[in-house]
């Protein structure tokens, strides 16, 4: 195996660059932020609380990608651009993103992640704890289907971290993955909530089940394939979500595995940058012109508080209802 970086030492890049440094891989950990890159080096790769695992890292400013290099890229789609002017032609790109990212589909990266666990990292530490459990899907992307499986895949097959699935198509799982993270992110960083009170608090609850209605029906309408992540398919939660009753009943089961689980884009709105670009904004270009009111007033409301340094709160919501 050549050079393996992990850019991006957040809560995915951090369990998955654990996985596979417990498994002897000599991953190079790539971060922009100088506290992380110190806590690293003096202390390794830590996930929960279990034993740390030593590991390189570099601050990104200083990063040099090798040539016939492996990438792991788990940062925020507003920083590919960033990181891609960096790569040399003859480089190995894995993208594990939620977002769907323009320059990552003209780049053409043949492999793609998309991690359905809740992974959150401690401020200025390369320290994750995992939230929720889940799965970490990879496959080729859309027609690629003739992609060889890296050695690193063979390695994560092993972690007993997460659970790794090998599907030959990507973008189905991704598809339904941004469903659901354009109903939960806006929305719970807009209000200031966690991801379980997104379906305690009343008028948060309508809310996404509008929004987790509306994706659902664009993607449905476009000619979208949906995978299944968590314990139903797509096309059973849009039947669900046509009696509220029972949405409601199931929304109170699921409470317990999701609360105080984090939104990543909750950090990011008070700092006038957030995805809701590659999530809502990628919707509603989906749909065309087709209607998609709530994404759309979704998406003003984010880019408002984004440039207006809105604080979140819970009665901001009421600009969508």
């Amino acid at each position: 195996m050549g050079p393996l970086y992990v850019v991006g030492a957040g809560g995915i890049g951090c369990a998955v660059g654990y996985a596979l440094c417990a498994a002897g891989a000599p991953v190079v950990f790539v971060e922009a932020d100088p506290e992380k890159v110190r806590w690293g080096r003096a202390h390794g790769v830590v996930v929960d609380h279990r034993p740390a695992q030593p590991a390189s890292f570099q601050h990104f400013e200083e990063w040099t990608p090798q040539p016939g290099a492996t990438v792991l890229l788990c940062t925020k789609c507003y920083h590919n651009r960033a990181v891609l002017d960096r790569l040399p032609a003859a480089t190995t790109l894995i993208p594990i993103q939620n977002g769907f990212d323009a320059l990552i589909e003209t780049r053409g990266a043949a492999l793609e992640g998309v991690a359905s666990f809740v992974s959150e990292c401690l401020p200025g530490r390369t320290h994750t704890r995992i939230t929720r459990q889940g799965r970490l899907h990879f496959g080729s992307r859309g027609t690629r289907t003739n992609t060889p499986m890296p050695e690193l895949l063979s390695l994560l097959l092993a972690t007993n971290l997460f659970q790794v699935e090998v599907v030959p198509d990507i973008l189905p799982y991704k598809y339904t993955k941004l469903m659901y993270n354009a109903a939960i992110s806006p929305l719970a960083a807009a209000a200031g909530l966690d991801n379980g009170q997104l379906l305690a608090v009343r008028p948060a609850r309508r809310l996404f089940f509008d929004l987790l209605r509306e994706n659902y029906a664009i993607l449905h309408d476009a000619g979208v394939p949906l995978g299944k992540i968590g314990p139903f398919h797509p096309d059973t939660v849009a039947r669900i979500l046509r009696r509220l009753s029972v949405a409601t009943l199931l929304a109170w089961a699921f409470y317990p595995t999701l609360r105080h689980s984090y939104c990543s884009m909750s950090g990011d709105l008070p700092r006038g940058r957030t995805e809701i670009e590659y999530y809502n904004r990628h919707l509603i270009d989906l749909a065309g012109d087709r209607p998609c009111p709530l994404n759309r007033r979704v998406y003003r409301l984010i880019k408002r508080m984004e440039g207006e340094r809105i604080r979140p709160n819970l009665n901001i919501l009421d600009e969508l209802l």
